[in-house]
């Protein structure tokens, strides 16, 4: 199952590319993720900080007129390196192979930028609403889903709950 979600952040990473990375921010901060040293950096405060800037920075500056295409190269390649490297982090938090879960991240972040692409197109037509509304819902509702489902058994105890 682990396996499964190191692919599916992937494909939230080719989705949106910085949202997976400030997820598992959180997650590591948290304490719902465990992650040996040097990955457990990623969820020190300054990083979990900087990381939830980017996404939020990334989800606004997406909307801009001259903001290219998320499958041209450099977003392209930036989908693929933020899969690869939430799909490590979730692997190994899980028990698994970094390298596996980095593949499979890799893989995530190649399919969720090209079907991403195309479904968003096509939700936007169909539910006539500006691509910043559908973006920004469509990106929050990935992030606490994959975390619910994934660490939703450590959520109950967590103590920003209690």
């Amino acid at each position: 199952m682990t396996l499964l979600f190191a692919f599916l952040i992937g494909l939230f990473a080719g989705l949106r590319s910085l949202t997976p990375p400030a997820a598992v921010a959180w997650a590591v901060h948290l304490g719902w993720l465990k992650l040996a040293r040097p990955l457990s950096l990623i969820g020190s405060l300054p990083g979990v900080i900087i990381l939830s800037l980017l996404a939020l920075t990334e989800l606004i500056l997406d909307k801009l007129p001259n903001t290219p295409n998320r499958t041209a190269p450099l977003g392209l390649i930036a989908r693929i390196v933020t899969g690869g490297f939430t799909g490590a982090c979730v692997s190994l938090g899980g028990g698994q192979s970094a390298f596996v879960g980095a593949g499979l991240g890799l893989i995530g972040g190649i399919v969720g930028c090209f079907a991403g692409y195309q479904a968003r197109v096509r939700l936007v037509r169909s539910l006539r609403q500006p691509d910043f509304n559908v973006a920004l819902r469509s990106s929050a509702v990935r992030s606490i889903r994959l975390i619910k489902n994934k660490f939703g058994h450590s959520l109950s105890s967590a103590r920003f709950l209690q």
